[in-house]
């Protein structure tokens, strides 16, 4: 991965943690794009999972398969940062297992100040 300089992390997250997650990501030095900064994308998702014996879940029911809303956080982050922002993460997000994908992206290729 060291070939790469940006990432794409996406991160699941409940709608009413959004905006200390936005913030977190900004403060950790995600989401700058050419001039401008806390620079994202929210969306709404929905997720299924089943917590199994020993998980202490955010929300429903240990062996019971569970549904509900939440938002998924798309937001670009050079590779020098990306321990800062998983870091930050950690410490904003309630779930016991966040959901959190490092994605390796080519934009290289195409944007205008490389």
């Amino acid at each position: 991965m060291n070939e790469f300089r940006k990432f794409k992390i996406e991160i699941f997250i409940p709608a009413e943690h959004v905006d200390a997650l936005r913030e977190a990501l900004a403060r950790a030095g995600a989401g700058e794009i050419g001039k401008y900064d806390h620079c994202c994308s929210v969306m709404d998702v929905r997720g299924y999972w089943r917590p199994l014996e020993g998980a202490d879940p955010f929300q429903g029911e240990v062996g019971q398969v569970e549904q509900g809303m939440e938002c998924k956080v798309e937001v670009n982050c050079r590779r020098e940062r990306v321990e800062a922002v998983l870091k930050a993460i950690r410490e904003v997000h309630p779930y016991e297992q966040p959901v959190v994908n490092v994605i390796p992206l080519a934009n290289h290729l195409f944007d205008a100040e490389e």
